[in-house]
Protein backbone atom coordinates (compact mmCIF):
# COMPACT_ATOMS: atom_id res chain seq x y z
CA UNK A 1 0.00 0.00 0.00
CA UNK A 2 2.88 2.46 0.70
CA UNK A 3 3.89 1.66 -2.90
CA UNK A 4 1.08 2.29 -4.56
CA UNK A 5 1.06 5.41 -2.22
CA UNK A 6 4.69 6.39 -3.89
CA UNK A 7 3.04 6.00 -7.17
CA UNK A 8 0.55 8.44 -6.73
CA UNK A 9 2.96 10.75 -5.80
CA UNK A 10 4.98 9.95 -9.21
CA UNK A 11 2.00 10.38 -11.60
CA UNK A 12 0.61 13.48 -9.94
CA UNK A 13 4.12 14.88 -10.72
CA UNK A 14 3.71 13.85 -14.33
CA UNK A 15 0.57 15.38 -14.24
CA UNK A 16 1.14 18.47 -13.01
CA UNK A 17 4.45 19.10 -14.47
CA UNK A 18 4.03 18.10 -17.74
CA UNK A 19 0.51 17.51 -18.45
CA UNK A 20 -0.83 21.63 -18.10
CA UNK A 21 -1.02 21.10 -13.96
CA UNK A 22 -3.57 18.48 -13.64
CA UNK A 23 -3.35 16.02 -10.90
CA UNK A 24 -4.27 12.43 -11.44
CA UNK A 25 -4.81 11.22 -8.16
CA UNK A 26 -4.95 14.34 -6.03
CA UNK A 27 -8.40 15.17 -6.79
CA UNK A 28 -8.77 17.92 -4.42
CA UNK A 29 -5.90 20.11 -5.84
CA UNK A 30 -8.17 19.62 -9.34
CA UNK A 31 -11.16 20.96 -7.59
CA UNK A 32 -9.08 24.21 -6.26
CA UNK A 33 -7.03 24.60 -9.40
CA UNK A 34 -10.32 24.35 -11.46
CA UNK A 35 -12.46 26.82 -9.08
CA UNK A 36 -9.73 29.10 -9.38
CA UNK A 37 -9.36 28.39 -13.35
CA UNK A 38 -13.44 29.46 -13.48
CA UNK A 39 -12.03 32.14 -11.74
CA UNK A 40 -10.27 33.49 -14.58
CA UNK A 41 -7.20 33.22 -12.93
CA UNK A 42 -4.32 33.89 -15.70
CA UNK A 43 -2.74 30.26 -16.43
CA UNK A 44 -4.91 28.05 -15.23
CA UNK A 45 -6.49 25.03 -16.81
CA UNK A 46 -9.71 24.36 -16.57
CA UNK A 47 -10.93 21.25 -19.39
CA UNK A 48 -7.74 19.46 -17.80
CA UNK A 49 -8.93 19.58 -14.23
CA UNK A 50 -12.50 18.83 -15.16
CA UNK A 51 -11.83 15.64 -17.30
CA UNK A 52 -9.24 14.38 -15.04
CA UNK A 53 -12.38 14.44 -12.27
CA UNK A 54 -14.76 12.99 -14.22
CA UNK A 55 -12.00 10.25 -15.04
CA UNK A 56 -11.33 9.53 -11.55
CA UNK A 57 -14.87 9.19 -10.80
CA UNK A 58 -15.53 6.75 -13.43
CA UNK A 59 -12.51 4.62 -12.35
CA UNK A 60 -13.16 4.69 -8.98
CA UNK A 61 -17.06 3.52 -9.84
CA UNK A 62 -15.82 0.52 -11.81
CA UNK A 63 -13.75 -1.18 -9.44
CA UNK A 64 -16.27 -0.32 -6.80
CA UNK A 65 -18.82 -2.65 -8.75
CA UNK A 66 -15.83 -5.52 -9.48
CA UNK A 67 -15.29 -5.18 -5.56
CA UNK A 68 -18.92 -4.91 -4.81
CA UNK A 69 -20.80 -7.56 -2.23
CA UNK A 70 -17.48 -9.43 -2.07
CA UNK A 71 -15.64 -10.16 0.77
CA UNK A 72 -12.98 -8.19 2.49
CA UNK A 73 -9.27 -9.11 1.52
CA UNK A 74 -7.46 -9.99 -1.59
CA UNK A 75 -9.48 -11.16 -3.98
CA UNK A 76 -9.02 -12.57 -7.79
CA UNK A 77 -10.83 -9.01 -9.00
CA UNK A 78 -8.09 -6.91 -7.12
CA UNK A 79 -5.15 -9.00 -9.51
CA UNK A 80 -6.99 -8.70 -12.57
CA UNK A 81 -7.89 -5.10 -11.57
CA UNK A 82 -4.09 -3.64 -10.88
CA UNK A 83 -2.81 -6.01 -14.19
CA UNK A 84 -5.59 -3.87 -15.96
CA UNK A 85 -3.63 -0.87 -14.19
CA UNK A 86 -0.44 -1.80 -15.34
CA UNK A 87 -1.25 -2.30 -18.41
CA UNK A 88 -3.09 1.15 -19.51
CA UNK A 89 -0.14 2.80 -18.27
CA UNK A 90 2.42 1.23 -20.10
CA UNK A 91 -0.04 2.32 -23.17
CA UNK A 92 0.34 5.84 -21.57
CA UNK A 93 4.11 5.37 -20.77
CA UNK A 94 4.59 5.16 -24.27
CA UNK A 95 2.42 7.35 -25.79
CA UNK A 96 3.92 10.19 -23.53
CA UNK A 97 7.55 8.69 -25.14
CA UNK A 98 6.37 8.23 -28.96
CA UNK A 99 3.71 10.81 -29.41
CA UNK A 100 5.18 13.33 -26.24
CA UNK A 101 1.76 15.33 -26.24
CA UNK A 102 1.54 19.15 -24.95
CA UNK A 103 0.09 19.15 -22.02
CA UNK A 104 -3.10 21.36 -23.18
CA UNK A 105 -3.39 19.36 -26.01
CA UNK A 106 -6.18 17.22 -27.03
CA UNK A 107 -3.63 14.17 -26.73
CA UNK A 108 -2.22 15.74 -23.79
CA UNK A 109 -5.73 15.84 -21.77
CA UNK A 110 -6.41 12.14 -22.81
CA UNK A 111 -3.25 11.16 -20.98
CA UNK A 112 -3.98 13.01 -17.82
CA UNK A 113 -7.27 11.79 -17.56
CA UNK A 114 -6.51 7.81 -18.53
CA UNK A 115 -4.11 8.58 -15.72
CA UNK A 116 -6.50 9.67 -13.29
CA UNK A 117 -8.78 6.78 -13.96
CA UNK A 118 -5.85 4.39 -13.12
CA UNK A 119 -5.49 6.14 -10.17
CA UNK A 120 -9.94 6.11 -9.51
CA UNK A 121 -9.52 2.09 -9.87
CA UNK A 122 -6.36 2.04 -7.37
CA UNK A 123 -8.14 4.39 -4.75
CA UNK A 124 -11.45 2.48 -4.84
CA UNK A 125 -9.09 -0.78 -4.56
CA UNK A 126 -7.47 0.00 -1.44
CA UNK A 127 -10.83 1.77 0.38
CA UNK A 128 -11.77 -2.13 -0.31
CA UNK A 129 -8.75 -3.76 0.99
CA UNK A 130 -9.36 -1.26 3.89
CA UNK A 131 -5.49 -1.03 5.63
CA UNK A 132 -6.53 1.47 8.29
CA UNK A 133 -4.92 4.88 6.73
CA UNK A 134 -4.18 3.97 3.51
CA UNK A 135 -5.69 5.47 0.88
CA UNK A 136 -3.32 5.69 -1.68
CA UNK A 137 -4.40 8.94 -2.54
CA UNK A 138 -5.53 11.39 0.72
CA UNK A 139 -2.49 13.02 2.19
CA UNK A 140 -4.91 15.44 4.27
CA UNK A 141 -6.82 13.17 6.46
CA UNK A 142 -3.27 11.45 7.21
CA UNK A 143 -1.40 14.21 8.86
CA UNK A 144 -4.68 15.32 10.43
CA UNK A 145 -4.83 11.94 12.12
CA UNK A 146 -1.05 11.44 12.45
CA UNK A 147 -0.86 15.21 14.34
CA UNK A 148 -4.14 15.11 16.34
CA UNK A 149 -3.40 11.00 17.39
CA UNK A 150 -0.49 9.44 16.91
CA UNK A 151 1.63 12.39 17.87
CA UNK A 152 -0.18 12.78 21.12
CA UNK A 153 0.00 9.22 21.72
CA UNK A 154 3.76 9.55 23.41
CA UNK A 155 6.64 7.44 22.98
CA UNK A 156 8.59 7.16 20.02
CA UNK A 157 5.94 5.07 17.93
CA UNK A 158 5.19 8.09 15.83
CA UNK A 159 8.42 7.39 13.71
CA UNK A 160 7.19 3.98 12.61
CA UNK A 161 3.74 4.43 11.79
CA UNK A 162 2.05 4.06 9.04
CA UNK A 163 0.51 7.40 8.82
CA UNK A 164 4.19 9.10 8.67
CA UNK A 165 5.71 6.50 6.43
CA UNK A 166 2.15 6.85 3.72
CA UNK A 167 3.31 11.17 3.77
CA UNK A 168 6.91 10.17 3.18
CA UNK A 169 6.17 7.56 0.44
CA UNK A 170 4.03 9.94 -1.41
CA UNK A 171 6.26 12.68 -1.25
CA UNK A 172 9.08 10.53 -2.44
CA UNK A 173 6.75 9.45 -5.17
CA UNK A 174 6.65 13.29 -6.16
CA UNK A 175 10.27 13.57 -6.31
CA UNK A 176 11.25 10.83 -7.99
CA UNK A 177 8.31 11.11 -10.44
CA UNK A 178 9.62 14.90 -10.80
CA UNK A 179 13.42 14.11 -11.61
CA UNK A 180 12.53 11.07 -13.74
CA UNK A 181 10.90 13.47 -15.99
CA UNK A 182 14.11 15.00 -16.86
CA UNK A 183 14.66 11.33 -18.59
CA UNK A 184 11.06 11.44 -20.12
CA UNK A 185 7.91 11.99 -19.23
CA UNK A 186 7.06 8.60 -20.15
CA UNK A 187 10.07 6.99 -17.88
CA UNK A 188 8.09 7.94 -14.40
CA UNK A 189 4.60 5.97 -16.05
CA UNK A 190 6.98 3.22 -16.86
CA UNK A 191 8.49 3.02 -13.23
CA UNK A 192 4.88 3.33 -12.11
CA UNK A 193 3.85 0.54 -14.31
CA UNK A 194 6.39 -1.51 -12.62
CA UNK A 195 5.93 -1.38 -9.11
CA UNK A 196 1.57 -1.50 -9.63
CA UNK A 197 3.37 -4.73 -11.00
CA UNK A 198 5.08 -5.89 -8.33
CA UNK A 199 2.29 -5.03 -5.82
CA UNK A 200 0.18 -6.82 -7.59
CA UNK A 201 2.26 -10.16 -8.11
CA UNK A 202 3.24 -9.86 -3.72
CA UNK A 203 -0.46 -9.03 -2.92
CA UNK A 204 -1.82 -11.72 -5.04
CA UNK A 205 0.49 -14.15 -3.40
CA UNK A 206 1.03 -13.02 -0.03
CA UNK A 207 -1.61 -10.77 1.41
CA UNK A 208 -4.35 -13.26 2.65
CA UNK A 209 -1.09 -14.92 4.52
CA UNK A 210 -0.07 -12.12 6.72
CA UNK A 211 -1.47 -9.77 9.60
CA UNK A 212 -2.67 -6.11 8.50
Amino acid sequence: MLALTAVTGALDAVGYLSLDRVFTGNMTGNVVILGMGIASEEGLPVAGPLIALGGFTLGAMVAGLLTRGRAAGWNRVVTLTLWTNVIVLAAVATVLTIAAPTGGSVGGIACATTLAVVMGMQAAIARFLAVPDMTTVVVTSTITSFAGETLLAGGLGWVAHRRLWAVVLIFAGALVGALLTRAGVGVPVYVAAAVVLVCAVVGHRYWNRVPH
